[in-house]
């Protein structure tokens, strides 16, 4: 913490440390922990997104093609709902026969 005249600057971890305990803490790993999937279903959306951009497809038209509605596919880009099933379907739908997804520290998923 730095002090500034009358006011208190904190960075961010000093933040963290007081809502969620301290890196080690059962409170602080939860948290880490739902932050980690939080960023891997990020990036397996944004893989999703790119996908079915390069293929010039909307998300309605990838939404038929797996029996779904527009709505699901937004929210799968974005992170959310979306599981390694659902995942997989979407792929495939969009006829990648194989993906390998780079999920930072929680290691390489391959999808098939």
């Amino acid at each position: 913490m730095k002090q500034i005249g009358d006011m208190k600057l904190y960075d961010f971890e000093e933040v963290l440390d007081g809502f969620y305990g301290k890196p080690g803490t059962p409170e602080r790993d939860e948290f880490d922990s739902r932050v980690a999937e939080a960023v891997d279903a990020w990036r397996i959306g944004e893989a999703i997104k790119e996908e079915r951009e390069r293929q010039n497809l909307t998300q309605e038209e990838l939404g038929r093609r797996i029996g779904v509605k527009k709505a699901r596919i937004s929210r799968m880009e974005r992170g959310h709902s979306i599981s390694l099933s659902s995942a997989c379907r979407v792929f495939r739908a969009l006829g990648v026969e194989k993906v390998t997804l780079d999920l930072g520290k929680a290691g390489k998923v391959s999808l098939r």
